[in-house]
């Protein structure tokens, strides 16, 4: 944000339960200023997936139950070790997935949304 503007809270919800079906919207690594927690790919990452995992559980949903996962990469020279961390979240059967490249505000490494889906309704 550039100095001496305000912050102002986007009108969206971080999650959305229709049913069983979970929507999460996009989660990227900004800390409660508004402020990037890193300029490092991997630390923007693992930062933004723990939020992720934070999000879900107020659902009580795990990465288990994600069955659609858009990820976006600002640097394609990240795709490798996105590969590498995404497999420590999720396993098989992997979650459909869709990959967007150099499509990031500046300072934004990495992005993450998703759809999941509780095997009972809970809520």
């Amino acid at each position: 944000m550039a100095e001496g503007q305000t912050r102002h809270a986007p009108p969206l919800s971080m999650v959305r339960r229709i049913g069983t079906v979970l929507y999460v919207a996009g989660h990227g690594a900004v800390n409660e200023q508004g402020e990037f927690v890193s300029d490092d790919f991997e630390e923007q990452m693992r930062y933004t997936m723990e939020q992720l995992r934070a999000t879900l559980a107020q659902e009580e949903a795990t990465f288990a139950e994600v069955v659609m996962v858009r990820g976006y990469v600002q640097n394609p020279i990240n795709l490798p070790l996105y590969n590498q961390i995404y497999r420590e979240y999720f396993g098989e059967p992997y979650p459909a997935r869709t990959t967007i490249v150099n499509c990031l505000p500046p300072g934004l490494e990495f992005e993450i949304d998703c759809i999941a889906e509780k095997k009972t309704d809970t809520k």
